[in-house]
């Protein structure tokens, strides 16, 4: 069985690289929804639809042991109701993971945190609502990225970073100590935010915590890490073949990567 790792569109890869990078023995199948990107502006609904229909798809066709929701408007608006009662009913010895909560667990010591996301993973409020759950003094202050997504999608960094300084401006007063991408998209920018930023903020980028917090995950429980492969394959599906999908996925994933087109 394989460990796969969902996302909305492309930015995900960034997160299965590194995953890949730090468990490199293990089998891999990607699952992009380029044609339906991005998540950010759509209805709870319909990002639980939407990730139920893709989790299914690594699940049943794939045969997926365990699936990486690499996508954090998902992760704050379809998993816990993937979790709590699409599991149970159809894939009891299957799990399902989200980013949000591995993030959280990071940043929660810090006295006041920064987040740029999606307009929906802003508007679910669960970063806010998950940091003060482990640290109630914490001060959380947010602020949407919409924008970052498409630029990401099309391998876009000059027009970018007019927006990333709009995005950050609204912190420049709180005094923050921490800000966490949150959005899978978000890395490709970590460089151009971290120059734009105070030194001592902390960026916190998910490609550098997820990869080693999955490790920990399957070292505990060994009952899901005992059924994975491990053959060093990837796949990588997507839903859409638009026109950067071979390029991304090259500059992102590796340069011998191919990509089929699926229907989920």
């Amino acid at each position: 069985m394989k460990i796969g790792i969902f996302d909305s569109g492309l930015g995900g890869l960034i997160i299965a690289k590194a995953i890949r990078k730090e468990m490199p023995k293990y089998d891999f199948v990607y699952l992009g929804d380029t044609k339906r990107v991005p998540y950010g502006n759509r209805s709870h609904e319909t990002v639980f639809g939407f990730t139920r229909e893709a989790v299914e798809y690594l699940f049943k066709k794939e045969n997926c042991a365990i699936v990486i929701i690499a996508c954090n408007t998902a992760s704050a608006r379809a998993l816990r109701k993937i979790q709590q009662e699409y599991l149970p009913k159809n894939f009891p010895d299957r799990k399902v993971l989200g980013v949000l909560i591995p993030t959280v667990e990071e940043v929660a010591s810090y006295k006041r945190v920064g987040v740029i996301g999606t307009t929906g993973t802003i508007a679910s409020n669960t970063f806010p609502i998950e940091i003060k759950k482990i640290n109630k003094s914490t001060k959380v202050f947010q602020n949407p990225a919409p924008m970052l997504v498409p630029l990401a999608e099309e391998g876009e960094k000059k027009l970018a970073i007019g927006f990333i300084k709009k995005y950050l401006k609204p912190f420049s007063s709180k005094k923050i100590e921490a800000l966490i991408l949150g959005c899978t998209h978000y890395p490709f920018y970590k460089k151009e935010i971290r120059k734009i930023l105070p030194k001592n903020v902390r960026v916190f980028s998910q490609d550098e915590i997820i990869p080693k917090k999955l490790k920990t995950y399957l070292s505990k429980h060994t009952e899901i890490a005992k059924k994975l492969s491990q053959k060093g394959e990837a796949k990588l599906l997507v839903t859409d073949m638009t026109k950067n999908v071979e390029k991304l996925s090259k500059k992102w994933f590796g340069e011998n990567t191919k990509v089929k087109l699926v229907n989920i």
